[in-house]
């Protein structure tokens, strides 16, 4: 697709960043005028030649999901994000309260948690973006579409999503994402995600449907976590959350206490997860 503008957008916004911007060191032999084309393709997870292309005005059409991508790497408001969409040739996504696209301000706050299990949380249930610790504590939680985005979906439907967690503290988690589930459909109506997602679980799982039936609501997770890692063990943890009201998202930080053993494995797998993204 030839669009100059597209490109001259791209290349404007990437220069006026900053690396600190995104949590990247700065360097004393750098020359670069804002971000390097390398560095925003690997924050957008494409690669740096695409991206070139792009900004060159040359390249393929990029889907929705790499422009959400971009859009994110530049810490783009939601003006210049739904701008961003229609350069490319695709219809913005439609403003709501609750949207996939993390604010800049939260975007900053989670560049410096690089070295902490942190992620973001459209509504109670679907990962949009998360740091590399918590990928290594919780898996990659941002690759699944569809229904399967929903991690309350993901629990009743594929037994591995559990394993993480001490089989003694399941069914509680399971009254509370199904406590959360319940109040995110309601104010939301028949037509939204939160109602398809109830509407299919009523169908498969008649474990769902039982805790379903109950009809408890305001159950909330508690700030103690307990995690069975595979690699590591059990780790006992503190998640602490910033809400972004106006999004209706959630930052989500997970830190154990200085000096308890949960420490020390949580060190240990920040360095497992190192190892693994190298390999």
């Amino acid at each position: 697709m030839k669009s100059p503008e597209l490109a001259d957008f791209l290349r404007r916004r990437r220069e006026v960043m900053q690396p600190e911007d995104v949590g990247l060191s700065r360097g004393p032999r750098r020359r670069a005028v804002g971000l390097r084309r390398e560095e925003v393709a690997e924050l957008a997870g494409m690669s740096t030649d695409y991206y070139a292309r792009l900004e060159r005005g040359d390249g393929p059409q990029p889907s929705e999901q790499m422009v959400e991508g971009i859009a994110r790497a530049l810490r783009l408001t939601l003006a210049e994000r739904d701008h961003l969409f229609t350069l490319v040739g695709h219809t913005a996504p439609r403003r709501t309260r609750r949207s996939d696209h993390v604010s800049p301000g939260l975007m900053r706050v989670l560049d410096r948690l690089a070295d902490t299990p942190a992620q973001v949380m459209a509504g109670p249930d679907a990962t949009l973006i998360q740091t590399a610790p918590a990928v290594a504590l919780l898996g990659d939680q941002t690759h699944f579409t569809g229904l399967a985005r929903s991690n309350v979906y993901r629990w009743y439907t594929d037994p591995t999503s559990r394993l993480i967690y001490p089989e003694e503290d399941r069914a509680h988690y399971g009254a509370v994402f199904t406590a959360q589930l319940r109040s995110a459909a309601a104010p939301h109506g028949p037509g939204s995600r939160a109602a398809a997602v109830v509407a299919s679980l009523l169908e498969q799982s008649p474990e769902f449907v039982e805790v379903w039936s109950q009809h408890e609501v305001g159950l909330q997770h508690t700030d103690q976590k307990r995690f069975d890692h595979p690699e590591v063990g059990r780790l006992e943890l503190h998640c602490q959350s910033l809400l972004d009201p106006d999004q209706d998202q959630t930052l989500l930080v997970f830190t154990a206490t200085p000096g308890s053993e949960s420490h020390e494995r949580l060190q240990l797998l920040g360095v497992i997860g190192k190892q693994e993204m190298r390999a």
